[in-house]
């Protein structure tokens, strides 16, 4: 589990695939006195598992469905990632409860300045965007975001300068890809309330929240 903190961009050293898998290498800047091999980092949004450990380097072998699930697959050596390791029991969490389980791969669809932030507009999968509310919160490449404001498929964040000095998002441009996460508290609630069928307009009105 993680807060979606970013705590390091680190690079790509190399992608080698392996059959459907691939075997991932990234360098780092942060401290790895605390990692282990089997813990895990999560990687542009995606948990990981450290196989290796270098001095100032990890790898991690990605699976066939997270290949297909994420944009890690697209990556080259050079390249820029977001990193932040496992969150710990009695850690400051600062941004909010991320599992590092992506939904989804969603392009960019708007990139505007404005004053000194960036406001970026990302569209959704079908059947996503019921769990992406306005001025709550979401994972887009690790990072956790408040949701601005939500329209059909699409919903809008707004990048302060810190965030994008310290992460790789303010490097995206519309037409790219990112992995987004979408807050779990919803998709346990709609399941607890109503079992195999969700909670929709009807089920509200049904239960007397709507006239």
């Amino acid at each position: 589990m993680f807060t979606g903190i970013i705590q390091d961009m680190g690079t790509v050293r190399k992608l080698t695939r392996r059959g459907a898998d691939a075997l991932l290498e990234v360098t780092t800047t942060l401290p790895l006195d605390d990692v282990k091999i089997g813990n895990s980092i999560a990687v542009s949004g995606a948990c990981l598992t450290v196989t290796t450990l270098g001095a100032q380097s990890f790898t991690f072998d990605v699976s066939a469905e997270t290949l297909s699930k994420t944009t890690l697959g697209r990556l080259k050596a050079g390249d820029r990632v977001n990193l932040e390791k496992a969150l710990r029991m009695g850690d400051f969490l600062g941004g909010h409860l991320v599992l590092g389980h992506v939904d989804c791969v969603g392009p960019i669809v708007e990139r505007t300045a404005r004053a000194g932030s960036i406001v970026y507009g990302f569209t959704l999968e079908v059947g996503l965007s019921k769990y992406v509310v306005a001025k709550g919160s979401v994972t887009v490449d690790g990072i956790s975001l408040t949701v601005n404001a939500c329209e059909g498929d699409r919903f809008y964040v707004n990048i302060v300068p810190h965030t994008a000095e310290k992460t790789t998002l303010a490097r995206k441009k519309a037409g790219d890809s990112v992995n987004i996460e979408t807050d779990i508290l919803g998709k346990y609630v709609e399941k607890l309330l109503h079992p195999g069928k969700g909670v929709d307009m009807d089920f509200l009105r049904e239960h007397g929240f709507l006239k």
